[in-house]
């Protein structure tokens, strides 16, 4: 290759499905990947949520466009990605981020009906975006996966069992991906953040217990924030990762060292 680095960072032209991105890490890599140049199609639940987050990229000169979805109801995901296709013609980065945790505590606590719900948005969700992304991404001869899933998903954390496992089933889909795409020029990895200080993880950060324990672990003894991610997410996108696949990415402080 000839390219210089930077120039390997750079998505020009290219269109990115950023869910989960009305705030926290969905937010900072949306806004990462448009100041990089990328087309952001910016996704969340609530569409004056992500018209905030895609006014500000555009104001800011980049191109966004604002698509409310729900990614854990199959039609709203194939919706998503209709969408994206009749505005800007293909996909070729796709960033799950997308979660939820309803509930905290043992595996028994939870019933039947906040089991589904995990499994709906954290593991098919992802699947069925991508589901419908892969052939606008074959067809252009290359893409890439950023799956996001969590240091739960590789060390199951206390209190947040069902939470770990969908994260651990989410890692597992990605190399899945890697291996079953890979030859058509579509790459998959998966992101697995530590304690960062985004709303989703709040009760966590500031409780001064959980905190000082998370922090004695880490040799970088700091909570993350959401742009230590993107940055990550921005580089797995990016030619300048094009020869990693399947690969899980920590981005943790060092807490799983």
């Amino acid at each position: 290759m000839t390219d210089s680095v930077a120039a390997r960072f750079r998505m020009d032209g290219r269109v990115a499905i950023v869910t989960g991105a009305s705030k926290g890490i969905g937010e900072a890599t949306a806004r990462a990947l448009a100041e990089a140049g990328a087309r952001v199609v910016v996704s969340s639940r609530r569409q004056e949520a992500v018209d905030a987050v895609a006014h500000a990229i555009v104001a800011a000169g980049g191109e966004a466009l604002a698509v409310a979805a729900n990614v854990g109801r199959p039609d709203e995901a194939r919706a998503l990605v209709e969408r994206t296709l009749a505005h800007w013609g293909g996909v070729d980065v796709v960033v799950n981020n997308a979660a939820v945790n309803p509930v905290y505590g043992p595996l028994l606590d939870a019933d039947d009906a906040v089991l589904d719900k995990i499994l709906a948005v954290n593991v098919k969700g992802p699947l069925e975006v991508c589901r419908h992304a892969y052939p606008s991404m074959r067809a252009r001869g290359r893409g890439s996966v950023v799956n996001v899933s969590s240091i739960g998903g590789v060390s199951p954390e206390p209190g947040l069992g069902l939470y770990s496992v969908s994260k651990a089933a989410l890692v597992s889909l990605t190399k899945v991906m890697a291996q079953e795409w890979g030859a058509h020029g579509v790459r998959a990895n998966v992101i697995c953040p530590g304690l960062i200080r985004t709303k989703f993880s709040q009760a966590l950060w500031q409780d001064e217990r959980v905190l000082a324990h998370t922090l004695a672990q880490q040799p970088i003894p700091r909570v993350g924030e959401p742009e230590d991610v993107a940055g990550l997410a921005l580089f797995l996108a990016s030619d300048a990762a094009a020869y990693c696949t399947g690969g899980v990415y920590m981005a943790d402080g060092g807490y799983l060292t």
